[in-house]
């Protein structure tokens, strides 16, 4: 086995490139770079790319065992502008690595990818691969959901986002209403037309207290909140349009497509969604992978954040390094030691694991 004191040094290396190397959604290219040549110049390994999505497959892959996928995104949002240092310069203080992209997911990704070069040293019951994919901070179209139909047939994933190293067995869906009330435009002087803010009222009123029935034990309500709204061009003139966007995040026992046709039978503005595809997620809590966390001492908990688990039409879970409450804030960082305790944890949890 590799010594565990390299496999962190090595994920800390790793880590500092991407960090130096910009990788906002969608210019992920030099990100996916490092990657594959890490991958295969530095472990030695072989990789395929589709994209700015680079994976793993197993070299002793079997189609008669079960797989398990180790994902984790590369790319970042863009920095917020009260950063106090260089988002894009990796500085070490201490056991504290700053960086953006250190906490989410950069923590997660580099300890999952020490995790499998690890795993795939010894025979194990189940197929494993790794994939570092691109687009997940926007769930856009070529990341993930391009690179899965290209993976062999996956059993369960997890997904390196920061959880405190606890299992996220539940995570909250997402979707986005444009709700359109109309009015007829005149002159507010000669109390003429339809406005449509006036309109937009009941609508606006049904959305802030509407409460759906059903609660989840790990995830709690499913939640409504009018984010924007946007009416008029100038002060003496009536508005004949009054747009709203709503966020909407769902719990497990709503599909998306059931809460839209809800919302729109009880508004008299125009609705529409901008996606349906990014449903909330859940594994069931008598999994083999579930039961040995907790038998690890691990708490099993629901998240409301989004991730690319949304996209995946198999069992998963979020297991990270790194607090949630850091990702998208300035000053990100991750500590060295979580990375180290993740290495352990990842390669704990799966050596040996029967699924």
């Amino acid at each position: 086995m590799k010594h565990h004191e390299q496999l962190v040094n090595d994920a800390v290396t790793l880590l500092s490139k991407l960090i130096a190397t910009p990788s906002v959604s969608r210019d992920e290219a030099l990100a996916a770079d490092i990657m594959q040549q890490t991958i295969t110049e530095t472990y030695g390994l072989t990789c395929r790319r589709e994209a700015n999505n680079v994976w793993i497959e197993d070299p002793h892959h079997d189609d008669s065992r079960p797989t398990v996928l180790l994902n984790a995104h590369i790319d970042t949002v863009k920095p917020v502008s009260s950063w106090t240092r260089d988002p894009f310069a990796p500085t070490i203080e201490g056991d504290t690595l700053y960086g953006l992209g250190s906490n989410d997911c950069g923590g997660g990704l580099v300890s999952l990818l020490q995790a499998y070069r690890v795993l795939i040293e010894k025979p194990q019951s189940y197929n494993l691969v790794f994939l570092a994919s691109a687009e997940e901070e926007v769930s856009g179209r070529d990341g993930i959901e391009r690179a899965l139909p290209l993976l062999p047939p996956v059993s369960v994933a997890i997904v390196g986002e920061p959880t405190g190293l606890q299992p996220a067995i539940a995570e909250k869906g997402l979707m986005v209403l444009d709700v359109w009330a109309r009015g007829v435009s005149g002159h507010a002087a000669r109390n003429e037309g339809v406005n449509a803010i006036y309109e937009a009222i009941d609508d606006l009123l049904w959305l802030r207290s509407h409460r759906f029935r059903r609660e989840s034990e790990l995830l709690g309500p499913t939640l409504m909140n009018v984010t924007v709204i946007e009416a008029g061009t100038q002060h003496n003139v009536v508005p004949d349009t009054c747009h709203m966007v709503v966020d909407i995040r769902t719990n497990e026992y709503y599909q998306n497509e059931f809460v839209y046709e809800h919302i729109r039978k009880h508004l008299k503005s125009e609705v529409k969604a901008r996606s349906f595809r990014l449903h909330s997620s859940r594994i069931d809590p008598a999994h083999p992978l579930v039961r040995r966390c907790e038998a690890m001492g691990m708490q099993p908990f629901g998240s409301p954040t989004l991730s690319d688990q949304a996209l995946m039409s198999f069992p998963s879970f979020k297991l990270g390094p790194g607090e949630s409450s850091r990702s998208h804030s300035a000053d990100e960082f991750i500590r060295i030691s979580e990375i180290q305790r993740a290495i352990e944890v990842y390669i704990d949890l799966l050596d040996g694991a029967q699924l």
